[in-house]
Protein backbone atom coordinates (compact mmCIF):
# COMPACT_ATOMS: atom_id res chain seq x y z
CA UNK A 1 0.00 0.00 0.00
CA UNK A 2 0.92 3.34 -0.75
CA UNK A 3 0.47 6.07 1.73
CA UNK A 4 -0.76 9.13 0.54
CA UNK A 5 0.95 12.01 1.35
CA UNK A 6 -1.23 14.90 2.44
CA UNK A 7 -0.62 18.46 0.94
CA UNK A 8 -0.31 21.56 3.66
CA UNK A 9 -1.90 24.30 1.89
CA UNK A 10 -0.84 27.50 3.20
CA UNK A 11 -3.30 30.26 4.62
CA UNK A 12 -4.01 32.57 2.24
CA UNK A 13 -5.11 35.75 3.70
CA UNK A 14 -5.07 39.31 2.72
CA UNK A 15 -2.91 41.93 4.29
CA UNK A 16 -4.57 44.17 5.94
CA UNK A 17 -5.03 47.94 4.49
CA UNK A 18 -2.68 50.82 5.34
CA UNK A 19 -5.49 53.42 6.55
CA UNK A 20 -2.98 56.24 7.59
CA UNK A 21 -3.45 58.29 4.50
CA UNK A 22 -7.28 58.03 4.15
CA UNK A 23 -7.87 61.05 6.85
CA UNK A 24 -5.65 63.38 4.47
CA UNK A 25 -7.53 61.65 1.38
CA UNK A 26 -10.96 62.52 3.02
CA UNK A 27 -10.23 66.30 3.81
CA UNK A 28 -8.63 67.03 0.60
CA UNK A 29 -11.63 66.16 -1.11
CA UNK A 30 -13.83 67.78 1.18
CA UNK A 31 -12.05 71.10 0.85
CA UNK A 32 -12.17 70.77 -3.10
CA UNK A 33 -15.75 70.36 -3.40
CA UNK A 34 -16.47 73.72 -0.20
CA UNK A 35 -14.04 75.39 -2.99
CA UNK A 36 -15.97 74.71 -5.79
CA UNK A 37 -19.82 74.79 -4.30
CA UNK A 38 -21.62 77.60 -4.94
CA UNK A 39 -23.99 78.22 -1.67
CA UNK A 40 -27.32 79.74 -2.79
CA UNK A 41 -28.00 83.02 -0.43
CA UNK A 42 -30.82 83.77 -1.93
CA UNK A 43 -34.26 81.96 -0.41
CA UNK A 44 -36.65 82.27 -3.06
CA UNK A 45 -39.95 83.79 -1.69
CA UNK A 46 -41.96 83.15 -4.96
CA UNK A 47 -42.62 80.82 -7.12
CA UNK A 48 -42.50 80.20 -10.88
CA UNK A 49 -42.43 77.96 -13.88
CA UNK A 50 -39.97 78.81 -16.08
CA UNK A 51 -40.85 79.34 -19.97
CA UNK A 52 -39.26 76.98 -22.47
CA UNK A 53 -37.29 78.62 -25.46
CA UNK A 54 -35.08 77.27 -28.52
CA UNK A 55 -32.25 80.36 -28.30
CA UNK A 56 -31.06 79.54 -24.72
CA UNK A 57 -27.73 79.95 -23.21
CA UNK A 58 -25.62 80.05 -20.16
CA UNK A 59 -24.77 83.18 -18.13
CA UNK A 60 -20.90 84.02 -18.81
CA UNK A 61 -19.64 85.75 -15.98
CA UNK A 62 -22.17 84.75 -13.21
CA UNK A 63 -20.43 86.82 -10.87
CA UNK A 64 -22.05 89.77 -12.35
CA UNK A 65 -25.58 88.57 -12.66
CA UNK A 66 -28.05 89.98 -10.39
CA UNK A 67 -31.32 88.01 -10.31
CA UNK A 68 -35.01 89.85 -10.37
CA UNK A 69 -37.71 86.60 -9.27
CA UNK A 70 -41.64 87.04 -10.30
CA UNK A 71 -44.13 84.91 -9.34
CA UNK A 72 -46.60 84.42 -6.98
CA UNK A 73 -45.96 83.60 -3.41
CA UNK A 74 -45.09 80.56 -2.17
CA UNK A 75 -46.99 80.94 1.20
CA UNK A 76 -49.78 81.39 -0.83
CA UNK A 77 -50.73 84.96 0.97
CA UNK A 78 -51.75 86.54 -2.15
CA UNK A 79 -53.12 85.51 -5.74
CA UNK A 80 -51.33 89.05 -7.52
CA UNK A 81 -47.55 88.11 -8.48
CA UNK A 82 -44.91 90.01 -6.47
CA UNK A 83 -41.16 90.32 -7.21
CA UNK A 84 -38.58 89.37 -5.36
CA UNK A 85 -35.05 91.08 -5.37
CA UNK A 86 -32.48 89.15 -2.89
CA UNK A 87 -34.28 87.71 0.10
CA UNK A 88 -37.10 90.42 0.33
CA UNK A 89 -40.38 90.59 -1.38
CA UNK A 90 -40.54 94.32 -3.24
CA UNK A 91 -42.05 96.83 -5.80
CA UNK A 92 -41.11 98.03 -9.29
CA UNK A 93 -40.20 101.23 -8.14
CA UNK A 94 -37.32 99.65 -5.59
CA UNK A 95 -35.67 97.97 -7.88
CA UNK A 96 -33.25 100.95 -9.42
CA UNK A 97 -32.53 101.44 -5.45
CA UNK A 98 -32.12 97.24 -5.55
CA UNK A 99 -29.36 97.86 -8.55
CA UNK A 100 -27.47 100.65 -7.69
CA UNK A 101 -26.56 98.39 -4.17
CA UNK A 102 -25.59 95.74 -6.35
CA UNK A 103 -23.49 97.65 -8.18
CA UNK A 104 -21.81 99.38 -5.33
CA UNK A 105 -20.74 95.91 -4.14
CA UNK A 106 -19.26 94.08 -7.64
CA UNK A 107 -15.81 94.76 -9.06
CA UNK A 108 -15.27 97.68 -11.78
CA UNK A 109 -15.02 94.61 -14.07
CA UNK A 110 -18.46 93.29 -13.03
CA UNK A 111 -20.11 96.39 -13.26
CA UNK A 112 -19.19 96.89 -16.79
CA UNK A 113 -21.04 93.66 -18.04
CA UNK A 114 -23.75 93.37 -15.25
CA UNK A 115 -26.81 91.77 -16.11
CA UNK A 116 -30.41 91.12 -14.96
CA UNK A 117 -31.98 87.49 -15.33
CA UNK A 118 -35.34 88.27 -15.11
CA UNK A 119 -36.61 84.43 -13.94
CA UNK A 120 -40.73 85.04 -14.27
CA UNK A 121 -43.31 82.87 -14.10
CA UNK A 122 -44.76 82.16 -17.53
CA UNK A 123 -47.92 83.17 -16.99
CA UNK A 124 -46.94 86.65 -15.42
CA UNK A 125 -48.47 89.82 -17.12
CA UNK A 126 -46.08 91.30 -19.70
CA UNK A 127 -47.30 94.60 -17.67
CA UNK A 128 -45.23 93.69 -14.63
CA UNK A 129 -42.55 92.77 -17.24
CA UNK A 130 -42.70 96.15 -18.85
CA UNK A 131 -42.98 97.97 -15.34
CA UNK A 132 -39.17 95.79 -14.26
CA UNK A 133 -37.54 96.69 -17.61
CA UNK A 134 -38.97 100.27 -17.26
CA UNK A 135 -37.19 100.63 -13.59
CA UNK A 136 -34.03 98.61 -15.09
CA UNK A 137 -33.98 101.67 -17.70
CA UNK A 138 -34.03 104.03 -14.95
CA UNK A 139 -31.11 102.53 -13.31
CA UNK A 140 -29.40 102.16 -16.36
CA UNK A 141 -28.92 98.57 -16.12
CA UNK A 142 -29.64 97.49 -19.94
CA UNK A 143 -28.04 94.69 -20.23
CA UNK A 144 -31.49 92.02 -19.79
CA UNK A 145 -31.40 88.39 -20.45
CA UNK A 146 -34.76 85.99 -18.72
CA UNK A 147 -34.35 82.74 -17.71
CA UNK A 148 -35.93 79.89 -19.66
CA UNK A 149 -35.30 76.10 -20.05
CA UNK A 150 -34.27 74.47 -23.20
CA UNK A 151 -37.05 73.12 -25.90
CA UNK A 152 -36.22 70.70 -28.70
CA UNK A 153 -37.51 71.43 -31.92
CA UNK A 154 -39.36 69.06 -33.74
CA UNK A 155 -36.94 67.38 -36.49
CA UNK A 156 -33.82 68.48 -34.37
CA UNK A 157 -31.48 65.41 -33.62
CA UNK A 158 -30.31 64.72 -29.49
CA UNK A 159 -26.95 64.21 -28.87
Amino acid sequence: MRMRRQFHRPDHSVPALNMASLPDLIFTVLFFFMIVTHMRDVEKQVQYQVPAGTEVEKAQHKSSVVHIYIGLPIDGSTDHYRIQLNNQLATANEIAQFIDHERRHMSPEDQERLTVSIEADRDVPMSIINEVKQALRKSYALNVSYAATEKKVKGELSD
